[in-house]
């Protein structure tokens, strides 16, 4: 059977793509401005700072031997072969094998963005979110769109407003995502225009955009509101009392220490109510944490949707009168 000595496995898994094309194939490299470079075959493929992603496809990942396995379509061994077969390769700059203390700032990846985002607020237009609302988040970056593929793009921000997550999603498809790099302490949110001690927590930046929809339909100032996304589906431990606080909600608390009081408005369905068990049972001391599920449908976005068919109905049978 095929077989790789291991420290052979070390090396290939230190060597970066950018390094590897330089020395492999460097009339396949492109660079685009700055660190950032793209390749012939896949212009979609971007890689900067260590990193790459290859956007059309919703791929990516650090290392050269990454690359050979999900592009290049090579099995294992013949990756790390093709790897350490390369003498002309100098170990990369970048460290893939540093211990979990000695964890660095991530670097996110984001695509080439459009000047407006038409697509994505047509498409969230088309979910029942408010357009002053969008227009806001439009304003302020934090939702964005690729240029070349429209995906929409929503952008979180750390307290010095450096982009540090991006979740994608398709406006054509089922695709979802997120930027190589993205960092899941910051995810996508929208804080109040004033001292909040409650924060509301949702799975997904369009079930936040929806809850602050809801609240603009009931009257409220959305603005008012500390809304905060998880970036995706929370998976509590099997022993829940075990679980984490997710680190989104961890990191804003850290950040806005004055925050006392969190609302849960997850899903309806079994991952959405097992992910607000957890969070109640593992939050520390000291917090008041109430479940707000929606009154109807799966999500904040369904619940949405709902109420918009039934204003729209009742202001038929209206004109029928």
């Amino acid at each position: 059977m095929p077989y790789v000595e291991p420290e052979n496995i070390i090396r290939a898994k230190q060597i970066d793509l950018l390094s590897y094309l330089q020395a492999c194939e460097p009339s396949n490299l492109v660079r685009i401005s700055g660190d950032t470079f793209c390749t012939k075959e896949h212009d979609s493929l971007k890689i900067s700072h260590g990193k790459w992603c290859w956007w059309s496809r919703g791929i990516g990942g650090k290392t050269a031997l990454d690359y050979l396995i999900k592009v290049k379509n090579y099995n294992f061994i013949d990756a790390v072969e093709a790897i350490i077969g390369q003498t002309a390769i100098k170990p990369s700059v970048f460290s893939f094998t540093r211990e979990p203390e000695q964890e660095t700032e991530k670097q996110i990846l984001l695509p080439e963005l459009s000047a407006y985002p038409e697509h994505a607020k047509a498409y969230l237009l088309h979910r029942g979110i408010d357009e002053e609302i969008l227009d806001y988040c439009i304003e302020n970056g934090s939702i964005r769109e690729d240029e070349r593929y429209h995906n929409a793009l929503f952008i979180g921000f750390d307290k010095d407003g450096t982009a540090k997550y991006c979740s994608v999603r398709s406006t054509v498809g089922l695709y979802k995502g997120e930027a190589t790099g993205s960092d899941k302490h910051y995810s996508f949110k929208l804080l109040p225009d004033s001292l909040q001690d409650t924060v509301h927590l949702f799975e997904s930046a369009i079930d936040l955009l929806s809850y602050a929809t809801l609240m603009k339909m009931k009257g409220y100032d959305w603005k008012s509101c500390d809304l905060l996304s998880l970036a995706g589906v929370y998976m509590p431990q099997k022993d829940i009392t075990q679980s984490k606080v997710p680190i989104a909600l961890s990191r804003h608390l850290e950040d806005y220490e004055y925050i006392k009081k969190i609302v849960l408005h997850l899903d309806n369905d079994r991952a959405g109510r097992l992910a607000s068990e957890a969070i109640r049972t593992v939050m520390p001391a000291g917090y008041h944490v109430r479940d707000a599920p929606p009154p109807a449908g799966k999500d904040c976005n369904d619940y949405l949707l709902f109420r918009l068919g039934e204003r729209i109905n009742t202001n038929e049978r209206s004109i029928e009168r």
